[in-house]
């Protein structure tokens, strides 16, 4: 007891603090970025969210707050590349509840998750589970077509007495492809095709996609209908839109015929379409049934979002504050092109770094770059109030966390990703900060673990990135415009800068990670 009493004594407790202290100057800041990166990714793994998220009491379940009673009446159906070790998982908890299951998921994905020593990912080799692989190359096929024929009629079989646990994660909208009749998969995929090629909007291509379809925009919670629906859902789209998430097959969306019509006219592919699209499109409610409308079916739907960017930040943000760090979350939703992002991380990195009250148009650039990056001006003065808050007041090294998905306008023909190029473009906006040893570090990684064609996830970058280059006979410039971040990065140090995480088995889109070590202060 006299020990514990200790340590409430100023004096101990300051003692402790400073035997902390080697330990964290011994740990890189690259090493830290790379622990609080895996922290993010750990915290969104699909068995992980599943057990947080469904709480068994006996004979129930309790579901984001909701209590279900089981009795053997428990069906389970997904769609997605993180669903094999959400079902698992759910089966685990559930035990004998379970009737059966049938989920589809990306082609090979069982032999990987062996390959690299995932079998608690897998279901049991007696699981009432039907593992269905399919959509090769992250594209409809016929393969995932017969998948989502299954578990269609496996909710349409379902009565008031049953519940059905739908598991969706990203990559789910191609692993449930089911247009409605007679439209073929082809004609379907060619449609949508034009409409990409003709630069449709990521709404317009759902509007069209879900008229064509019988699952997507509430269908499958139409078909399980009058069961209950529970959904629990693994976000990879910025601010979790349930009905763009897999298309929101639990979420219901309304079809108006004359908006279809609107869009495929604005990009002149109405005289193109095939005969069966446009008998479709003719009826008067391609996708409404007698007695499914959304007052017959909304009140037995419960959809959860159980795993996003903004919780994997979160958890990033526990893990940099055992490291050392102060976190600050500046948004989940970064977005647009890698030049402005990265831009704005540069200003905020010289905001937080300056000496002395950094001139005002630092801030005023911050503000201006809101828009185009998809962050509100009220995160944004938040964030760069903590920010002077820390380099005024003398607190210690601060971790500023984001998350989004960037887009890189290709020039060029070399290998990368939008995080590898991020990372090239943040360190050329550190350039010639001096603090030691080499500023601010920073890194943007995918929670995926793949970014674009290449094994990287992503790069750690500081201000000291240009002059290692130079040094090593890398021209920055010529990297960036030929799109080369991957080959940049690999030469740079022998690939030392990569962030290689290898096979994550989640998706929540990229963290943004800006680590900025303490102010030196001067003194007068």
């Amino acid at each position: 007891m006299a020990r514990v009493l200790s340590l409430f004594r100023p004096q101990a407790f300051l003692a402790l603090v400073d035997r902390r202290k080697p330990v964290l100057c011994k740990m890189s800041m690259d090493s830290r970025a790379r622990m609080v990166f895996a922290a993010a990714v750990e915290a969104v793994q699909p068995d992980t969210v599943v057990r947080q998220s469904i709480v068994r009491k006996k004979d129930s379940v309790i579901i984001n707050g909701h209590k279900f009673t089981l009795n053997h009446n428990l069906h389970l159906v997904g769609f997605g590349k993180a669903v094999l070790g959400m079902a698992a998982e759910a089966e685990r908890i559930v035990g004998d509840h379970l009737v059966n299951g049938i989920i589809s998921v990306p082609h090979g994905i069982q032999q990987t998750l062996r390959q690299h020593g995932k079998e608690h990912l897998l279901v049991k080799e007696n699981s009432r589970i039907k593992v269905m692989e399919g959509a090769k190359h992250n594209l409809p096929d016929a393969d995932a077509q017969k998948a989502a024929d299954s578990i269609k009629q496996l909710a349409s079989e379902l009565t008031e007495n049953d519940l059905l646990l739908v598991l969706i994660s990203g990559g789910g909208s191609a692993l449930l492809p089911a247009p409605i009749p007679p439209i073929s998969l082809q004609e379907k995929q060619e449609v949508t095709r034009k409409l990409a090629g003709a630069g449709a909007t990521i709404q317009e291509l759902n509007t069209v996609r879900r008229a064509l379809s019988l699952l997507k925009g509430g269908g499958l919670a139409r078909c399980a209908h009058p069961a209950q629906v529970v959904s629990l859902i693994l976000s990879d789209v910025i601010g979790d839109p349930l009905d763009l998430i897999a298309s929101g097959p639990t979420v219901w969306t309304e079809v108006w015929p004359e908006e279809v019509l609107s869009v495929l006219e604005r990009y002149k592919l109405l005289n193109s379409l095939p005969a069966s699209v446009k008998e479709v499109l003719g009826r008067p409610s391609p996708r409404l049934r007698e007695n499914n409308d959304e007052s017959s079916t909304s009140g037995n739907v419960l959809n959860a979002v159980i795993g996003s960017n903004s919780i994997a930040l979160q958890c990033a943000g526990r893990r940099a504050r055992e490291l050392g760090f102060r976190p600050v979350v500046l948004a989940p939703g970064v977005c647009g092109d890698v030049k402005s992002v990265s831009r704005l991380y540069g200003l905020l990195a010289r905001f937080a770094c300056s000496r002395e009250e950094p001139p005002p148009e630092i801030a005023a650039e911050v503000l201006r770059l809101g828009p185009e990056v998809g962050v509100e001006s009220w995160d944004l003065c938040r964030t760069m109030q903590v920010l002077g808050e820390g380099r005024t007041e003398g607190w210690g090294s601060t971790c500023l966390l984001a998350g989004g998905e960037p887009t890189v306008e290709l020039t060029g023909m070399g290998r990368g990703g939008r995080n590898q190029e991020l990372a090239m473009r943040v360190g050329v906006e550190l350039r010639g900060m001096k603090l030691p040893p080499n500023g601010p570090v920073f890194l943007s990684g995918g929670t995926d673990g793949q970014d674009g064609p290449t094994e990287a996830a992503g790069a750690i970058t500081d201000g000291g990135l240009c002059v290692e280059a130079q040094a090593q006979g890398l021209d920055i410039e010529t990297f960036l415009t030929n799109n080369d971040s991957y080959t940049f990065f690999t030469r740079l140090s022998k690939g030392q800068r990569l962030l290689v995480p290898g096979l994550t088995c989640t998706n929540v889109m990229d963290v943004h990670m800006l680590l900025i070590p303490p102010i030196p202060i001067n003194i007068r």
